[in-house]
């Protein structure tokens, strides 16, 4: 006999027909994948399980694999998360195919429903990394979870801009949730689970990436998520598959807008045509995301108004509580004149700083009540 409850549900997923639907007909209907090996014939019949899924579940025998595979999580610093416990991501509970459980490293929070995935081509351009990572960075301060897949180009820029942001980050794996793909995102991967966020995986310890596992990622990807933002696509590109599933849950498809020039964003301006929101700034999503946002936004706590003088900030911000980069955001103010909005490029190339260290500073001025954002990625500082 199995020496652990767990060792019911790895086996379970092992049955040959038995893929996620089967496996939530089969939870829907029995009290536990070990009742569900328990039940007899008639009784799997009369839930709609196929007769030769049936003969497979009766026949199983191979308890021993799953009973390996449950001792080497704790090995590689994992657990499962399965169906019905809290930190089973809700969002997904309710696709027509979820996971029945999911390898964790990390950390999942009970009843995490503000989650919005960014993906895109792995061979991306300079401004398609730039806007990826800025909306990580944005979406995250907003309170939102970043969800997206490890790769490299534009996940990986979603994922350090939320990481930039001090926010969330869930990375959904094509992989074993001990096999880092590509290898160079390891410190990546450690910087995401060591920050409070999360690596996810439905597939076994040591399955290594191939091709035909990334549309399954994909349809977790999307499920984790109120929407989809699709930055970079070629015409036939693997966020296509993540923008069609999300479709196909229900969720929200956005779209940056990019060169028709370069053939990077054909598939991203394809789904603009076809009804896609276009992206090209933070509000574009929020907006569309509102109502589902409405009864769990963050609120935004305002500080002091900085006072200013008739042309520039004054050089004393008192009323400022900042950190370690408060130079640098007394350096953004003092090109915020009263009445002027400056594009952030302008604040970037004058300021100085580094476009993330610009993006972040002007979203904590922002949350803060110092800074005004308009629209065209305009700032200013915020009415008295």
């Amino acid at each position: 006999m199995p020496s652990s409850p767990d060792v019911y549900w790895l086996a379970l997923r092992q049955v040959r027909g038995v893929g996620p639907r089967v496996y939530r007909l089969l939870l829907e209907n029995f009290s536990s994948p070990q009742a569900a090996f328990e039940a007899g014939n008639d009784d799997l019949i009369r839930v709609g399980v196929p007769k030769i899924t049936i003969r497979n579940i009766l026949d199983f025998r191979n308890f021993d694999a799953a009973e390996k595979e449950l001792c080497e999580l704790p090995r590689v610093n994992a657990k499962l998360v399965k169906w019905h416990e809290p930190e089973y991501p809700p969002n997904l509970r309710h696709i027509a195919d979820p996971p029945p459980f999911l390898y964790l490293r990390g950390t999942l929070l009970p009843d995490e429903k503000k989650c919005i995935a960014i993906v895109g081509a792995r061979a991306a351009s300079d401004a398609g990394r730039h806007m990826a990572r800025r909306l990580g960075l944005e979406l995250s301060a907003k309170g939102l979870a970043v969800v997206s897949g490890l790769a490299r180009g534009i996940d990986s820029e979603a994922h350090l801009g939320a990481l930039d942001a001090g926010g969330r980050t869930i990375a959904v794996m094509g992989c074993g949730i001990d096999v880092i793909y590509p290898g160079e995102n390891r410190k990546l991967a450690e910087a995401i689970v060591e920050s409070g966020g999360a690596l996810i995986t439905e597939l076994p310890v040591g399955t290594p990436p191939s091709a035909e596992n990334f549309p399954g990622r994909n349809r977790i990807l999307s499920g984790l998520s109120l929407g989809a933002i699709i930055v970079e696509a070629a015409e036939k590109s693997g966020s296509l598959i993540t923008a069609r599933l999300a479709l196909e849950q229900d969720r929200e498809v956005f779209a940056v807008p990019g060169s028709p020039l370069t053939g990077k964003a054909r598939g991203s301006n394809r789904l603009i045509r076809e009804g896609a929101k276009l992206v090209e700034c933070v509000e574009d999503v929020l907006e569309e995301l509102a109502p589902q946002l409405a009864e769990v936004s963050k609120p935004i706590v305002k500080a002091p108004q900085v006072r200013i003088s008739d042309k520039v900030v004054a050089s004393n911000l008192s009323d400022y509580d900042g950190d370690p980069e408060e130079e640098g955001a007394k350096n953004l103010l003092n090109y915020l004149k009263e009445g002027s909005k400056l594009h952030v490029d302008a604040l970037i190339e004058g300021s100085g700083l580094s476009a993330s260290t610009v993006l972040k500073l002007l979203l904590d001025l922002e949350l803060k009540g110092i800074v005004a954002q308009h629209p065209g990625k305009l700032f200013s500082l915020a009415h008295l």
